[in-house]
């Protein structure tokens, strides 16, 4: 080969394998988290890691007990619930040419899907038991949809549909009368591929967006909620309500 053709090649091989290397590289998963903290990588560095890549999470409140019972640290778990909430909501989310602009009527479109508008309300109930005295700081907590989410007469998220948060105080009952307290932070309510951010209060101002944290014995009062020494004592079934958001266009399924 002459040394011309040789160089050449070699100037090809070397701009394009990181390129391929890109290319090929496979999404984070749940086993890659468990991974690297059984070979005790530091979770700051798991988090830019997250922060750095493709990621394809399972964040079902399953996967997320089984990554805490791998000693994942909450930062990460919180660092993969984000990664995954960020992601495009599908193949309805992006045009909204030729759509109707009145704020006050349903939208829908043949191309586009519904538009499911920030702020409306989404009815939940607890999926299990949750205790003061026996939930931990970082449990994930399940919910279940109990009435069909519309837009106008389109069903676009069905009940019985799952959604998530996260406890981030846990404290139960102390001495000299002291009441247990629990507290969650809602994080979004899965439609298919789709993840639609919730939150627990309807406002958006200050404490109000995304992330902050409900205080259940100030929502709920104590009556019927704080028994058994005081703690707080939320049965399976028990209502609540969260409400979209952010704008979110879903296709309809009915």
């Amino acid at each position: 080969m002459k040394p011309a053709r040789f160089l050449a090649l070699l100037a090809l091989v070397s701009f394009a394998g990181p390129a391929l290397f890109a290319q090929t590289q496979k999404p984070l998963t749940n086993a890659d988290i468990i991974n690297m903290t059984t070979q005790g990588f530091d979770a700051a560095l798991i988090v830019k890691d997250i922060e750095s890549s493709s990621t394809d999470f399972d964040v079902s409140t399953q996967a997320l007990i089984t990554l805490k019972n791998a000693g994942v640290d909450k930062s990460v778990l919180e660092a993969m619930l984000a990664a995954q909430s960020a992601k495009p909501s599908g193949a309805v989310e992006a045009v909204r040419g030729g759509v109707p602009t009145d704020p006050s009527q349903p939208i829908c479109s043949a191309n586009n899907g519904c538009l499911l508008k920030e702020g409306v309300e989404v009815s939940l109930k607890f999926a299990a038991d949750l205790n003061s005295k026996t939930a931990h700081e970082g449990d994930p907590v399940e919910f279940l949809l109990d009435e069909d989410l519309k837009v106008g007469t389109s069903i676009v998220v069905a009940k019985g549909s799952h959604a998530v948060a996260t406890v981030t105080d846990a404290k139960k009952a102390g001495m000299m009368g002291r009441p247990g307290e629990l507290s969650v932070q809602m994080q979004y309510l899965v439609s298919g591929s789709n993840h639609v951010h919730i939150r627990g209060t309807k406002g958006r101002e200050g404490d109000s967006k995304t992330g902050a944290t409900v205080a259940l014995t100030v929502l709920f009062g104590p009556i019927g909620l704080i028994k058994h020494g005081k703690n707080v004592d939320i049965p399976a079934g028990t209502a609540l309500t969260a409400y979209v958001d952010q704008d979110i266009w879903l296709a309809p399924i009915n």
